[in-house]
């Protein structure tokens, strides 16, 4: 029987290792990081994952090898990489968001300058893989930039997390010869505002959390899913750049409308229950335009063909429902978290991200095989000193019954 998750695995593994084959020494140092690990707190060997699980999604950096650090022939075994954890559909929505880099360059004037060579920059993007491909032990990988983060986890042989999977797009919206639009992400705002503008006054006044929507995605890139305030400096590494307001919250938001929007373990908003046939069509086709990024055999997205599944998912939304309008919207159900937001830029700015709340970076998955292997070590370990014991002992015993007799 086929095992999805084992095949992308074993590709993820063969990308992983071709491309840690082809740096040199100083290349190496900075691409691989420490083997995944569970838990721990700081001053602990655990919290070597603490790189591992931080992320970003701003233009700093994310920790790694980029492009620029690379040679052409590396380029294509990074993207190969790339692909390996990503649908088709899902690889080329994360090329055009790399490539929109040099767009919004353009529509900015080529004028941002925040001290480095570029700053709008498509060879800013990093790769960094955590232990060894196809090793015995768990490994993953990351790669991420400007609003791309991708964070993958192998453990056993087989892909146990996807999430955080961020994407963004700035433009959201561009022109293209012909009268066409470039929306890379067009299906996951058009899908939701098309659920929501369906619903019916009284149901739609409980999906409704605020008649604003928040500057940015609630949960930003923090390691676990909670209701702590992401503050906007927060969002870059130190010492790469310091954004204006870093004291203030990410969202914008303080007070009651922080309160309105906090995620809390109980979700808010309209339950998929109490929606109606046409209605939970569309709330599962929104979960494949997030869901459908990963290959088939990784996505949770079957899950959601039992009807309980897709009952329990709750959407969320603030801000006007009306097109070109600022607004914010989530679904949350168990191990899932989905956040969008469109406001800046004329709102023509998408952030769009997915999460596990449960196993984001899987970490129960990780806590889970080192708890076992730790079990089978101690095992072994005292099988091993009982079997000594025995063995230390035995020409006693044997002396002692030819000296008895027996």
């Amino acid at each position: 029987m086929a095992d999805g998750a084992r095949d992308v695995a074993d590709r993820m593994a063969e990308a992983a290792a071709a491309w840690l084959a082809s740096l040199d020494a100083a290349q190496r140092g900075v691409a691989v990081g420490p083997s995944p690990r569970a838990g721990g707190t700081a001053g602990t060997e655990a919290h070597a994952d603490a790189d591992r699980t931080r992320w970003f999604y701003t233009p700093t950096d994310h920790g790694g090898l980029t492009f620029h650090q690379q040679r052409p022939v590396q380029h294509r075994l990074v993207m190969r990489l790339v692909a390996s954890g990503l649908s088709d559909a899902g690889y080329v929505t994360v090329a055009t968001v790399l490539g929109l880099e040099n767009v919004l360059d353009h529509v900015e004037g080529f004028s941002v300058n925040w001290g480095r060579e570029r700053t709008r920059d498509p060879g800013m993007y990093y790769l960094r893989v955590f232990g060894e491909p196809g090793g015995p032990g768990p490994w993953g990988w990351r790669f991420g930039g400007h609003h791309v983060s991708l964070n993958n986890l192998v453990v056993d042989g087989r892909v146990v997390a996807t999430t955080p999977c961020f994407l963004g797009a700035d433009p959201a919206a561009s022109p293209l010869l012909g009268g066409s639009t470039l929306r890379p992400l067009g299906t996951a705002e058009d899908t939701a505002r098309e659920l929501v503008r369906s619903l019916r006054p009284e149901t739609a006044a409980r999906a409704v959390l605020l008649p604003r929507a928040p500057n940015d995605v609630v949960a930003g890139n923090s390691t676990r899913v909670g209701d702590r305030v992401i503050r906007r400096g927060e969002l870059w590494r130190p010492g790469t750049h310091i954004p204006d307001r870093a004291e203030q919250p990410s969202t914008g938001l303080d007070g009651a409308d922080r309160r309105a929007l906090a995620l809390t373990p109980t979700p808010k908003g309209l339950p998929g229950a109490e929606l109606d046939a046409g209605q939970r069509q569309l709330l599962r086709a929104l979960l494949a335009a997030y869901l459908g990024r990963v290959p088939d055999g990784v996505s949770p997205l079957a899950r959601y063909d039992d009807p309980a599944a897709l009952d329990a998912v709750h959407l969320a939304w603030a801000g006007s429902t009306a097109p070109g309008e600022p607004h914010y919207y989530r679904l949350q159900g168990p191990r899932l978290l989905i956040e969008w937001t469109n406001v800046h830029r004329g709102v023509n700015h998408a952030h769009a991200v997915w999460r596990d709340p449960e196993t984001d970076f899987g970490g129960d998955v990780l806590a889970a095989h080192h708890a076992a292997h730790h079990a089978a070590h101690h095992a072994a370990h005292h099988a091993a000193h009982h079997a000594a014991h025995h063995a230390a002992h035995q020409p006693t015993h044997q002396a002692l019954h030819h000296a008895n007799g027996t």
